[in-house]
């Protein structure tokens, strides 16, 4: 199972990518948002976990572009917490929504349910 993991700062992404790592997923890491565009674009996703504050384009931006060429399932993760950025998210399209600060053992149960419904 394949995970790209778009965030931009350097402590999260590690957070994140030794986690799913040790978890057994193969992760991929992109720290800008026209870089994880391009790879959620040309290669194959299970999951793509995605920041909103990114350099280059942000990540509402990213998830509106992915939507319209891709049907991987998408997970904000953001310290945007506030009702009205959690309802934003959802109806553009992502699948989940997690805030900032999380717990690893939360992000990976929501990414293995994610996993189960595409299946």
């Amino acid at each position: 199972m394949r995970i790209l993991v778009v965030e931009d700062e350097p402590k999260t992404a590690e957070y994140m990518h030794q986690g799913l790592t040790e978890s057994g997923y193969v992760v991929d890491i992109a720290a800008t948002g026209l870089d994880g565009l391009y790879l959620a674009q040309h290669q194959a996703y299970d999951v793509v976990i995605l920041d909103v504050n990114l350099p280059e384009m942000d990540g509402w931006e990213v998830l509106s572009r992915l939507r319209k060429t891709v049907n991987t399932r998408i997970m904000m993760v953001t310290a945007r917490g506030r009702l009205e950025e959690k309802v934003k998210g959802l109806e553009m399209g992502a699948d989940d929504y997690l805030v900032k600060p999380f717990e690893f053992p939360e992000l990976l149960a929501r990414v293995r349910t994610l996993m189960r419904r595409s299946e």
